[in-house]
């Protein structure tokens, strides 16, 4: 059963976290041990990836080379992604690598029913750019099956006999209100996330950020109900935000100046880095002498998060920006170099996944 939180989290909405231990602990979720998995990727081994549930039942998976699934979506809502979108896509080709069969849905009916977007518009987007920039970030095309909500009627079918089997008061708890257009999207994740156990019940891990832990646990309430049908509970994994450059939580659109975009002109992104929260002190004297903050850094952050593959690599930067050695400009300066080289590279991969949307698996 879901339980009383004291917190509510909105999928739909910018809702930031500030204290993700407490969230660990209003949601009954389980701390990260990067040990649980062979070799961890960058977001992993750094605590970028900071909690899950049910992480237990993969990696023995993993570790027996039994039947598992990973699955996430797309919302076509906008023209551009974030770097939290790239984060979804890093754990997908992590888990596909280890094995998983790899589900991408689009989510044309929640962008139409919570966005007001056409579904002739989310197909458009899907097809042009998301699921190409999906492809560009590391997701294997030939290992990937995609479908479209609107397209899979087994979907439709299962959300609307799921929602016998959820309370009003159970939503409320979850989601904070329960207006008919979140509940009908909401039932229809939880259908998503089941969907590859339709033919075959096998385990199925969901990475997100910790916006989308609703939808998990309600699924995971759900199947509970559902114990005769024998469907294995998703597991989920979740990523910190990555902060805007104001040093918030969250990047957010509704503050373009604070977010770098996918794709944005290297440029434009440079300006931002520039302008974004240091860890530097007042004075270089100050900053010799006492050495930065790295951890209110910004431009750090992306660094860690997103930039530098290399383990070495960071330390090294964090360790001459802790001691003094390393001034602001120098790091906001490795930030724009490393920034334009990987809108470059990423801007490339996606014209050359575009060639490849027409060979793609997808269920009707």
């Amino acid at each position: 059963m879901i339980k009383m939180v004291s917190q509510i989290i909105d999928p739909w909405g910018s809702t930031l976290i500030e204290d993700y231990n407490k969230l660990i602990k209003d949601f009954h979720l389980d701390v990260f041990d990067v040990n649980l998995f062979p070799e961890p990727n960058r977001i992993m081994r750094r605590n970028v990836v900071f909690s899950g549930i049910g992480l237990k039942k993969i990696a023995d998976a993993i570790k027996n080379k039994k039947p598992f699934y990973v699955l996430s979506g797309i919302m076509p809502s906008g023209e551009k992604i974030h770097f939290g979108n790239k984060m979804v896509v890093e754990m997908m080709s992590y888990f596909q690598k280890q094995g998983a069969e790899t589900y991408i849905l689009v989510a044309d009916l929640e962008a139409h029913a919570t966005r007001g977007i056409s579904l002739e518009e989310a197909r458009n987007r899907a097809l042009k750019f998301h699921i190409p920039a999906y492809i560009a970030l590391g997701l294997d095309p030939k290992k990937t099956n995609f479908y479209f909500q609107s397209d899979n009627v087994k979907v439709m079918n299962a959300a609307y006999t799921y929602s016998k089997k959820v309370t009003q008061a159970q939503f409320e708890a979850l989601y904070g209100n329960a207006d008919p257009t979140r509940i009908f999207a909401a039932l229809t994740q939880v259908a998503d996330i089941l969907y590859p156990q339709f033919e075959k019940r096998m385990p199925g891990i969901i990475p997100v950020g910790p916006d989308q832990c609703p939808h998990i646990l309600l699924t995971r309430d759900v199947v509970n109900k559902m114990k005769k049908e024998g469907f294995h509970p998703p597991s989920g994994i979740f990523h910190r935000y990555t902060p805007a450059l104001d040093g918030h939580f969250k990047m957010s659109k509704s503050r373009p100046h604070t977010m770098i975009e996918l794709p944005e002109d290297p440029k434009s992104a440079c300006k931002k880095i520039k302008r974004a929260v240091s860890g530097g002190r007042e004075t270089l004297e100050e900053h010799r002498k006492h050495g930065a903050d790295v951890e209110r850094d910004m431009t750090f952050e992306l660094l860690k998060q997103h930039l530098i593959e290399d383990d070495k690599e960071l330390d090294n930067i964090y360790n001459e920006y802790a001691s003094g050695e390393m001034t602001t400009g120098e790091l906001k300066k490795i930030g724009c170099e490393k920034m334009t080289g990987f809108m470059e590279m990423f801007e490339k991969e996606v014209e050359k996944a575009r060639k490849k949307v027409d060979k793609l698996k997808f269920i009707t």
